[in-house]
């Protein structure tokens, strides 16, 4: 273009001064000065807005009149000069562009397209105070607008989007891109739209608007080529001539063809910018001849601006008068300056396509503005509605309880499908009114990328678009979202752990399980202890036993009444000590309590099986090591585990815990190919299966011996959604509908179909539980029985040791050294309760008492055969015992009880004694009571002692 100029200028003999973007530097004015010394007729420059200042001050000061071509930064659109935005009078520039129009076009459109939420994406080198006004007219209309600078390095800006958001984020920024305007230059739209399109950023239901003036009919080709959805592009256009003859020729001026034919490829190529440079030189040269045809021509005197007191040109006011009020018709259209010195004539077209998947579709003109007749024609943009009738979908699924499952397989007819993602698809179906027909995987798979970047299984089908729908209990993830497409989520989705719930194991001592082991070693210390002190407390202060009593207060019968009260028995010996009763009435009150506390408690424990099973959370099975567990290989559970746990940065532990174990050999140790597989090896063997909380619930629920449990993650952090092909028109509609559902409260009915509330299986239980009202087993009293034959064996026992001790002592002739001695501090108390107990038979008896010895015994009386034998003074009402006189304590203390078995009185006469009876004194002799009597004993002298010691070795010593 710069050849046709000066080409020109040379032909009309135009003497100006041009400066373009090109030749700018720090020294624009010392050099416009230079060449003003040579004589010009004006300034034209096509420079940005900060360099225009300085030569609008230098023409102002000089009067050249100067013809300024705005034109901005490597293409992107204009934005007005803040310095220039209001002409004044005096000013000597005129503005070749015409105002920027920019804010009223599009704020037109997207009123015409109804957005009320869009993106606003520029570049680095666009002024955004350019779209103030648009941005306070959208915020007037209640417009939702985000801004997002596009920064040089595209793709480096995408990977940064895709590290740093997570997938909600990322979710929700795919929904914000569906709608955005475009203001930067055509290489930036190309390259940032190419970009976008690649990393399935857009689908093809997105629409995008591209304003920019400098838009040419190969950039549009281009953007077009590039994009998906449908595209809206807003530029400047210039209504010329549909004749080509009179788009060359213009008021006896020839334009070479190159420039003015569309056709021409030098033409496509040629910006908005370069057109107004050269019409204003063509204006230039018009007016130049119409000066010298009015002969009104003032010399071009040499001009000094850096000079003092140099004075302005004389005639650049007329030469501004003349520019202003001439016009020339070139590439432009129209070339002409209103009385404020600028240019009004611009028109903009608005070039638009349809929705569609296939690149390259028409662009066809939807509507033109002028800032006369505003918008011409209508805006639409256009969407699918709620009706899909006569549409088939092709769906391919993975089988997975319980969303997806066979119903019916007959031969020779296509199969049946069922589950919950199945219910889902038919309200979607029955509300819409599509078809569908749906297939299986043919590897089975959800789907991953594999090393040569093809995806497999559910996401390969959808990729190479052999299938519309994907559906099962398809997670959404960032690494499946970047390939294709997802509905809102219809169910949320969290990790669970299937595991087999603890055996009961038969504890032969259940019995003992209410108390702890040390509790139980109290209760018997403390038995003993009690035993203990009430015999302590009887031997410091004995008791008073009745006539007729059997019983002593011995150490073995205090233990054994104080263990008898314990168990609630009973026991044999009377208590008649205020210490002893204090003792045992508290022992009374502690033993109920206890009794009670044990019984209610071994209710507990028959009813209520203890849980052994202490995997409660995945926390828990992490740490622990002894219990394997895996998952699916290649699902997206683990790769959430082998992506968290093989981040360094990733705050829970319990990741990489889990990724050491599932990734043990590699994998394929603890990892199985399929759900089933897992869950086989959970129920029959001794095997953790991390999967799906929602299908491994299902699995618990409706297992036949209801011998698994779950544990999952209550943090929902991703959901289960239906796939599509990227930019398919059916994921809005979808996700409606989906939202429809979960508001109304069909999709709860649905879910309540599948994971029922009245499960007869306790999926959170990590043991068995009993039914209520069940009996109980014998496994239950197992011990009870047990300590029952044990007591029994050990009964037996005993007194089969004690016949062999009985025999073996009944064999040996008795000795003095075998005899039995008699307590006589025992005999004493037995003396003292008899004669001191004032309602007992013997008081019928005289106050004569005898003295009798062991020497007196021997001469009793031949007859003694005749008289019944005392061989146990318990059997009769006589309970006295044997006396002791003093003339023979000194021999000894004791009587053999062998000597005194066969024992014998004779004939009873009538012979009393007259002297009162004697009781034995603590110091050991005898001492007479006052008080109390006893019977006389009659007797006869023995010729010689006879006693039969072989009689009755056991007989005791009582007469």
């Amino acid at each position: 273009l710069g050849n046709y100029v000066l080409t020109l200028c040379r032909d009309s003999h135009i003497p100006i001064l041009y400066i373009s973007s090109l030749s700018l530097s720090l020294s624009l004015s010392p050099t416009a000065c230079e060449l003003m010394n040579r004589g010009i007729l004006a300034l034209v420059s096509s420079i940005g807005c900060m360099s225009a200042g300085s030569l609008q001050s230098l023409a102002d000061a000089m009067h050249i009149p100067h013809l300024f071509i705005q034109r901005a930064p490597t293409g992107t659109p204009r934005s007005s000069c803040p310095s220039t935005s209001r002409a004044q009078p005096d000013d000597y520039t005129l503005f070749v562009r015409p105002p920027v129009y920019l804010n009223d076009v599009i704020f037109q459109v997207v009123m015409e397209y109804t957005w009320q939420k869009f993106i606003i994406f520029y570049d680095t080198d666009y002024d955004i105070r350019g779209i103030e006004n648009f941005l306070d007219q959208s915020s007037q209309q209640g417009m939702d607008v985000s801004l997002q600078k596009v920064e040089s390095n595209i793709n480096m800006m995408i990977t940064g989007m895709f590290r740093t958001m997570r997938v909600e984020e990322l979710h929700r920024y795919r929904d914000t891109l569906r709608r955005a305007v475009l203001f930067m230059s055509p290489a930036t739209a190309k390259a940032f739209i190419t970009e976008v399109v690649e990393t399935n950023l857009v689908a093809f239901d997105c629409h995008w608007i591209i304003i920019n003036e400098e838009i040419s009919d190969m950039d549009v080709q281009e953007l077009v080529m590039k994009s998906i959805g449908r595209l809206t592009l807003v530029r400047q256009a210039f209504l010329l001539p549909q004749n080509t003859s009179q788009r060359c020729v213009q008021n006896n001026h020839r334009i070479n063809t190159s420039l003015c034919d569309p056709k021409d490829p030098k033409a496509q190529k040629l910006e908005i910018t370069n057109r107004y440079v050269y019409d204003t030189v063509l204006l230039l040269a018009n007016t130049f001849h119409r000066k010298l045809e009015d002969r009104k021509w003032h010399s071009m005197a040499s001009l000094s601006c850096i000079r003092k007191g140099s004075k302005p040109w004389q005639g650049g006011k007329s030469m501004l008068d003349t520019v202003k009020k001439g016009g020339v018709s070139g590439l432009t259209r129209l070339l002409e300056f209103n009385d404020n010195g600028t240019n009004p004539n611009i028109y903009f077209e608005i070039l638009g396509t349809n929705y569609g998947e296939d690149r390259g579709r028409g662009v066809s003109r939807l509507a033109t503005w002028d800032p006369i007749h505003g918008l011409n024609g209508t805006l639409t943009d256009r969407k699918l509605e709620n009706n899909m009738r006569g549409v088939v979908l092709r769906v391919v699924t993975v089988l997975e309880e319980p969303f997806v499952m066979v119903s019916e397989n007959v031969l020779g007819k296509p199969k049946k499908y069922q589950g919950f993602s199945i219910d889902v698809l038919d309200a979607l179906a029955n509300y819409l009114g599509f078809k569908y027909e749906i297939y299986v995987a043919p590897d089975h798979k959800y789907g991953s990328q594999q090393a040569d970047g093809i995806w497999n299984g559910l996401i390969g089908e959808l990729v190479s678009k052999r299938a519309d729908v994907g559906l099962s209990a398809l997670t959404i993830t960032p690494e499946r979202e970047s390939v294709v497409d997802f509905t809102t989520r219809y169910m949320d989705y969290s990790v669970g752990v299937l595991l087999r719930k603890a055996e009961r194991t038969v504890d032969m001592f259940a019995c003992l399980a209410p108390f702890d082991l040390s509790l139980w070693a109290c209760i018997a210390g403390t038995v003993l202890l009690v035993g203990i002190l009430v015999y302590l407390l009887n031997w410091l202060n004995p008791p008073r036993l009745p006539m007729g009593s059997v019983s002593s207060t011995t150490l073995y019968n205090s233990m054994w009444f104080v263990y008898g009260s314990f168990v609630q028995q009973g026991g044999e010996v009377p208590y008649t000590t205020l210490a002893t009763r204090m003792m045992m009435g508290v022992w009374w009150l502690f033993a109920p309590l206890l009794i009670s506390s044990y019984t209610a408690n071994l209710a507990a424990f028959l009813t209520i099986s203890r849980i052994e099973n202490s995997i409660q959370s995945l926390q828990d099975l992490a740490k622990q090591t002894d219990l394997p567990y895996g998952t699916v290989l290649d699902s997206a559970v683990y790769d959430q585990v082998r992506s968290k746990g093989m981040n360094p940065f990733e705050r829970d532990p319990m990741y990489s815990q889990m990724w050491r174990m599932i990734n043990r050999t590699g994998g394929a140790e603890n990892n199985v190919e399929e759900s089933k597989e897992g869950i086989r090896k959970v129920k029959y063997g001794r095997f953790a299966f991390v999967w799906d909380a929602a299908v491994l619930e299902y699995v618990a629920i409706n297992d036949e011996d209801c011998s698994l449990y779950t544990v999952s993650n209550n943090v929902a952090d991703r959901g289960y959604g239906i796939a599509m092909q990227h930019g398919s028109p059916y994921r809005d509609i979808f996700s409606q509908r989906i939202l429809e559902l979960q508001q109304n409260g069909d999709m709860d009915i649905l879910k309540l179909k599948w994971w029922p509330r009245d499960s007869p299986c306790d999926l959170y239980s990590p043991v068995g539980t009993r039914k209520s009202g069940s009996a109980l087993d014998i496994h239950s009293f197992a011990g009870v029985f047990f300590v029952l034959a044990a007591g029994v064996v050990l009964s037996c026992l005993i007194a089969t040791v004690e016949t062999w001790w009985t025999r073996r002592k009944g064999s040996r002739v008795p000795s003095k050294e075998d005899d039995k001695e008699i307590d006589l501090e025992h005999l004493h108390h037995r003396v003292n309760s008899l004669c001191t107990e004032d309602e007992s038979p013997h008081k019928q008896f005289s106050t004569s008492s005898i003295d009798l010895t062991p020497l007196d015994m021997d001469s009793l009386p031949a007859a003694r055969q005749a008289l019944e034998q005392i061989s146990d003074f318990r059997n009769t009402h006589i309970t006295t015992t044997t006396f002791i006189p003093e003339q023979i304590q000194t021999l000894s203390r004791s009587l053999s009880a062998k000597a005194a078995a066969g024992f014998a009185f004779g004939a009873v006469q009538d012979h009393r004694t007259g002297g009162p009876f004697r009781q034995r004194a603590p110091n050991g002799g005898f001492f007479r009571s006052p008080v109390k009597t006893m019977s006389s004993i009659p007797y006869q002298p023995t010729p010689a002692p006879n006693f039969s010691y072989g009689n009755d070795p056991d007989r005791g010593t009582s007469i």
